[in-house]
């Protein structure tokens, strides 16, 4: 049976038996609030911590040392451990979330994060110091001085780091299956209540069944989750343009 892209993947529900007639609905709705959660936790936890230790850090503190070790270490730690780590304190644990796409959220977000630290200490360290003397040196706290001048003029890199989080977020399954992404639901999600589900997780459980017809469903569900990517990368895209134009 050939199947193509079509609105049915974008507006069905799944199907376990059905192919011609399963779509990505649920998946997609999870995978762009998992996304949203995602980028409102990364975004200011990221800025923040990229700021305060390319900024205001006393490198000679001992904790701020152990920060930045551990942010190079957390950019090579496989995702499988952060799902482990999702169910043991977010699901379960201290948040005790339980199933729902903010578990999930946090999850990712944990996992990117470093990216967008070490993208927005890269942005920060290509601003020319004279930025940042010349306020001062205008009477302008450093507060300000940062706020007014250096975090606008590196706007544009650390939303292409805010990218790069994204397009590996959302290719993520692993820690996703720890943290309550089910394989099939019917239901549109709800971010703080109910199962969800997300595109990576669908897509591979239609590619491990048997019949053709899933393989091919399952290559379609790919083309989904690319459009999906596309759609949320040109937002940032955009921005990213429009930071640079008024800068």
């Amino acid at each position: 049976m050939a199947l193509g892209v079509n609105p049915g993947l974008f507006l069905n529900n799944p199907s376990s038996f059905r192919p011609e007639e399963a779509g990505y609905r649920p998946a997609i709705l999870g995978t762009i609030q998992l996304i949203g959660g995602v980028i409102l936790i990364i975004v200011p936890l990221g800025i923040s911590a990229a700021t305060y230790l390319e900024l205001f850090a006393d490198r000679t503190r001992w904790y701020n040392r152990i920060i930045e070790l551990n942010i190079q270490n957390l950019a090579g730690v496989p995702s499988i451990v952060f799902g482990i780590l999702g169910l043991a304190f977010i699901v379960r644990g201290i948040f005790d979330l339980g199933f729902v796409v903010a578990a999930g959220s946090m999850t990712v977000a944990i996992l990117v994060l470093p990216t967008v630290i070490l993208a927005s200490r890269e942005a920060i360290r290509a601003v020319p110091s004279s930025l940042l003397d010349g306020a001062l040196a205008l009477g302008a706290t450093r507060l300000q001085a940062v706020r007014k001048m250096v975090l606008p003029a590196a706007a544009p890199g650390m939303l292409t780091g805010v990218i790069l989080a994204v397009a590996r977020a959302i290719g993520e399954a692993a820690p996703l299956l720890l943290v309550g992404a089910a394989t099939f639901v019917t239901f549109d999600p709800n971010f703080w209540d109910g199962g969800y589900s997300a595109l990576p997780v669908m897509i591979y459980s239609y590619a491990g069944r048997p019949q053709e017809e899933f393989h091919v469903l399952a290559a379609a569900g790919v083309l989904v989750m690319l459009v999906v990517l596309f759609f949320i990368n040109s937002i940032a895209v955009w921005l990213r343009a429009r930071f640079e134009r008024t800068w």
